[in-house]
């Protein structure tokens, strides 16, 4: 299993905010993302990390 990150991802589809824990992942650019689920409607969520 990857890394992992724990934080607030604001969900388009409830309208709020939620607190997720989602996998990291990195893009051919470099470009780091954490990407889940909602734990209340299941929507995928990405939120774009600073550079480490």
């Amino acid at each position: 299993m990857g890394e992992t990150w724990q934080g607030d991802v604001y969900c388009v589809k409830c309208k709020e905010k939620k607190a997720v824990t989602a996998q990291i992942h990195v893009a051919e650019n470099g470009r780091r993302s954490a990407k889940g689920q909602c734990p209340v409607c299941s929507t995928n969520l990405t939120r774009f990390l600073p550079k480490a």
